[in-house]
């Protein structure tokens, strides 16, 4: 597109249009009314160090809250002092924008305000940047020129960002996740955080602290419904939306991503064959995968197959867990592996809601577990797998320590009540624990909490709706983890 004044005049308007705020002070009540991410408490103190100068990327996957956590963000600037026509917000995916470079649109936005980027503190926000070829040279040169600016960009593809802000961002950018909601952020935004009170569980010698809930039932109702619909922000609030979850959800974010998103950014041609091969691991969230099998099953050559599994893990679609074997050596040529989707609500989405007595349920379950600790970037979880006599033995989550290439932590997840009866039955566990000289584990169940011994071994055993919250907790809180928690 041509840049003529005529087009220069259009821009300023879609600015003003987008900028509310320059005039009425403050941004729109449609978005002041939306509960706040949790996660925009930790957001916050990152954008207002104002001595760190580098460029904040908010990374995360298509509707997860990243342009309403920087609305949110531009109103507490604002109650904080900073006047409304010093923060600019401006959404590079508009079409007016095209080919037109971040500088222009920062320079018309000054312009238009009278204002002086040189002189004045003043914040910009870059949403859904990565349409933009070359982002990562543009706002690495804007943070070196304009030494007053804190700048912001958001984007939905986050391996791509990742890429670019570590090659071309190094110490210019701070990348910053925000990953589908929380099993924690879901119970607080629902208003059931009431609850929920404090509990301490004995752990490899510590009090560590817990959850307990006040009616379990009513949190397992929830713990169902936030893995049918509690991924999203706009789903968790709309019933119109819950009615047809799979309409919202395909469109705006799957068919998004699949059409849209990955083929412009990586030029992929057939994508009926990309969104086959999705339908087909999300309906398998949890299974073990090999390049052959999967490649037998979906008709895509190996090769093609790796470039499509790293695309859809770049735009927050799936997670790949690596295996370890019961010695937790970490393979450098894996051939097995598991793909959980990063939210279990898309599987929902696609196929129909579970119910408490689906089949599916105990992968929904696991995928929603491994949900809560997909956005820990400190802590190497893996699953796993290997022979014991004729049959496979497994442990659901390991928590490896890469330096010693040993677990520190190991967690099976069900969805019963049975094994705190029968805890013996738990013979993969009791092997894998006893190979690698371990004391305890984490065994999840329904309804069941009580430390359980099963010989030398020590089984803490755990309502799976309370440790979800409780990881999500952690996980917001980027608190340590203690051994699985």
């Amino acid at each position: 597109m041509e840049y003529t004044e005529l087009l220069e005049k259009q821009i300023i308007g879609r600015l003003k249009v987008d900028n509310p705020w320059w005039t009425e002070g403050k941004i729109p009540d449609f978005y002041r009314q939306m509960s706040p991410r949790l996660y925009l408490n930790i957001f916050m103190p990152l954008l207002q160090d104002l001595e760190l100068r580098r460029a904040l990327i908010l990374m995360g996957p298509r509707r997860v809250g990243k342009t309403v956590m920087m609305l949110h963000a531009i109103q507490k600037l604002i109650d904080s002092g900073v006047p409304a026509q010093n923060i600019i917000y401006i959404s590079v995916e508009t079409p007016i924008y095209n080919k037109i470079f971040l500088e222009q649109l920062f320079s018309l936005a000054c312009q238009t305000l009278g204002k002086s980027a040189t002189q004045e503190q003043m914040f910009v926000f870059y949403d859904e940047i990565q349409y933009l070829k070359e982002w990562e040279v543009n706002l690495k040169s804007l943070v070196d020129t304009y030494r007053n600016v804190r700048f912001v960009a958001s984007g939905s593809a986050a391996a791509e960002l990742k890429l670019k802000s570590d090659e071309s961002g190094a110490g210019r950018f701070t990348d910053f996740s925000l990953p589908p909601l929380t099993f924690y952020e879901y119970i607080h935004l629902k208003g059931y955080s009431n609850i929920i009170f404090p509990n301490f569980l004995e752990w490899h010698g510590q009090k560590v602290r817990f959850c307990q809930a006040l009616d379990q039932e009513l949190l397992n109702r929830l713990f169902i419904d936030y893995i049918n619909y509690g991924g999203y922000p706009e789903v968790v609030f709309s019933e119109k939306i819950q009615e047809n979850p799979g309409q919202f959800i395909r469109h705006d974010i799957i068919d998004k991503v699949l059409l849209r998103d990955l083929p412009s950014l990586y030029g992929i041609n057939d994508v009926q064959e990309l969104n086959s091969l999705f339908t087909m691991i999300a309906y398998h969230s949890g299974a073990q995968f090999t390049y052959e099998a999967l490649s037998k099953e979906s008709g895509v050559r190996k090769e093609t197959l790796r470039k499509y599994i790293n695309y859809l893990e770049a735009a927050f679609l799936i997670k790949v867990v690596r295996r370890t074997d019961d010695t937790a050596k970490h393979y450098q040529r894996e051939t097995q592996f598991k793909i959980y989707l990063t939210n279990p609500s898309l599987r929902c989405a696609l196929f129909q809601p579970i119910s408490l007595q689906d089949s599916e349920i105990g992968d929904m379950v696991e995928t929603a577990v491994f949900a809560q600790w997909f956005p820990r970037q400190e802590v190497s979880i893996r699953y796993a797998n290997w022979k014991m006599g004729q049959q496979q033995g497994e442990v659901d989550i390991v928590g490896l320590n890469i330096a010693r290439q040993k677990p520190d932590w190991a967690v099976e997840v069900k969805w019963t009540d049975r094994y705190f009866e029968h805890p013996q039955e738990l013979n993969s566990l009791k092997y894998f624990l006893e190979k690698n000289d371990m004391s305890e584990a984490i065994v999840t169940s329904i309804h069941k909490t009580g430390r359980i011994a099963l010989g030398d071994l020590a089984l803490q055993f755990v309502p799976v709706a309370c440790y979800a919250y409780a990881v999500g907790e952690n996980t917001l809180n980027h608190a340590k983890s203690f051994y699985g928690l």
